[in-house]
Order: structure tokens, then C-alpha cells, then sequence
């Protein structure tokens, strides 16, 4: 059997190989740079106004389908959100920006829904980190626990930038539109950050 489909194979015209040269040049599409991530943007601070991709937690809370339109953006205290929040009067109604480390994202993203926040991003604020320039998969904690808000994670130079232009503006929070639906809006037309490619 194998020598009968040698020889078939073997009798087979060759196909012509492609030179060195030779590219073939497939475009890019939305749905390419989507792949199963979420999208915000930010309409105000002006500074800041741009559109952001978020990688949803892949097994815990709830998927971003709830369209929020002027929601606050709330940096939380503490960053790290492994303790109780301490400024839970400005979370409630609002998505929090909490930093990555110290608890699972699972805790995390349960510390801020205890706080009345509708929602939760992480992100990496340590730019030594090896992951800084990667979406991270948020995982559940393997706890008892789950949480009834959506979750997801920022990639570091966008939590950096947004963190430290709020701070230097002296602001409490963003305002946000998420999720953003950028299905039929031609890559080249969506307004991301200057400062990062995708």
C-alpha cells in the first residue's frame, strides 16, 4: 500500500514554488483585531480620547453586552483593590482601573463589585514586568466565589497613560463609552492611542 501511493504521489505534477520574492499581501481586517476582545473609548478627558482594547476575563463574571455610555472611569484606592476600596462612593455606578498584583483578578474584580462598581479593568502598572506589553487571560481563582460583573484586562502603557494623565489633570475619573462596536469600521479608522500599535 505504502509503494502504490509513492508511486502515485511520484507521478504527480510539481507545482511551481513561489520565489523569494514573492509575497502575497492579505488585508487586515476589524474582525482580524477584534478576535474576541472588547473595545472602549473615552470621551473625556480630551487628553485622552482615544479607543482602547480590553482582553475579557475568561472565566469568571459576566461578558461586557450591557452598552454603557458616559460612565465613569474610576481609578481605584487602593490601585491594587486587594482590600476593601476606600473610595466606594466614587466607584458605585462606575468602572474601576485597578492594578494588577498582590490577589487574583477574581478578588479583585469582586472588591469592586462589593463597592457598587458595574465593572472592572486591570491592568499592569509595573513596566519592568515582563507582561507589560501583553494581554494577560484573567482565570478564576479556583475559590467558591464568581462575580456578577464584567472584568477585563489593559494593556499596561494604556493604564499607565490614563492613570498618570488623570492624576496630572487632577481628576477623579474618565467618562467612557463601553463596549464599543467597531465590527464595520475599517481598521485604519479606528482611533487608538498615538503612543501604542496594534
Amino acid at each position: 500500500m505504502l509503494m502504490l501511493l509513492l508511486l502515485l504521489a511520484s507521478s504527480l505534477p510539481r507545482s511551481r514554488s513561489l520565489s523569494s520574492t514573492s509575497t502575497i499581501s492579505i488585508p487586515i481586517t476589524t474582525q482580524d483585531i477584534i478576535a474576541g476582545d472588547v473595545f472602549f473609548e473615552i470621551i473625556e478627558p480630551q487628553d485622552l480620547e482615544y479607543t482602547y482594547r480590553l482582553r475579557p476575563a475568561k472565566d469568571f463574571g459576566v461578558a461586557f453586552s450591557q452598552k454603557l455610555e458616559g460612565v465613569p472611569l474610576v481609578l481605584a484606592d487602593p490601585p491594587s483593590a486587594c482590600g476593601k476600596i476606600r473610595n466606594a462612593r466614587d466607584l458605585r455606578g462606575s468602572i474601576a482601573l485597578m492594578d494588577r498584583g498582590e490577589c487574583s483578578f477574581l478578588a479583585k474584580t469582586a472588591q469592586a463589585e462589593a463597592a457598587g462598581a458595574v465593572g472592572a479593568i486591570i491592568t499592569e502598572y509595573n513596566s519592568n514586568s515582563p507582561e507589560f506589553e501583553h494581554y494577560i487571560e484573567m482565570i478564576h481563582d479556583k475559590s467558591n466565589r464568581d462575580t456578577q460583573i464584567p472584568a477585563g484586562f489593559l494593556l499596561g502603557k494604556n493604564g499607565i497613560i490614563i492613570r498618570s494623565t488623570l492624576q496630572k489633570l487632577n481628576r477623579v475619573h474618565a467618562l467612557i463609552n463601553i463596549p464599543v462596536n467597531l465590527t464595520f469600521t475599517p481598521p485604519s479608522k479606528i482611533n487608538h492611542p498615538p503612543w501604542l500599535g496594534w
